[in-house]
């Protein structure tokens, strides 16, 4: 009977510990969960595996939420040495559809809509710099 109860007693302990750590898992915080209104419209990564993965985005912001928009590059994928710029623009139809590994990342036609860049260095250093709205 003693053997019974302790089986039962280990079974018990080990579903309750793949439910817990199931809820943990899908419960995780992620962009969807940023109070703005965010739209990954364009990105970049190069193909360099063996030295630093270069990751360049442009980003659609409805509002300028500074904290929120620091949330939103906190998200995104980063590898060690590698560097992941994130770019945000006020005006939908004026943030690129492309960007590319060098400065200035895009056409500078845009410039005057960029509101924010968020930068994680290759040591995991994160800085995030405000534009005046021109």
């Amino acid at each position: 009977m003693k053997a019974n109860y302790l089986i039962y007693s280990i079974f018990l302990i080990v579903v309750v510990l793949i439910i817990w750590i199931g809820m943990d898992t899908f419960s995780q915080p992620g962009i969807s969960d940023l109070k703005g209104n965010y739209s990954e419209v364009s990105k970049f990564r190069n193909e360099n595996n063996t030295g630093p993965v270069i990751r360049v985005y442009a980003v659609y912001a409805a509002d300028s939420l500074w904290e929120d928009m620091e949330a939103y590059g906190n998200y995104m994928p980063h590898t060690k040495y590698g560097v992941t710029r994130v770019f945000f623009f006020s005006n939908l139809s004026h943030t690129p559809r492309e960007v590319g590994p060098d400065p200035p990342y895009f056409d500078k036609e845009y410039q005057m809509y960029c509101m924010a860049e968020y930068v994680k260095s290759p040591m995991g250093g994160v800085s995030m710099k405000k534009y005046p709205f021109r």
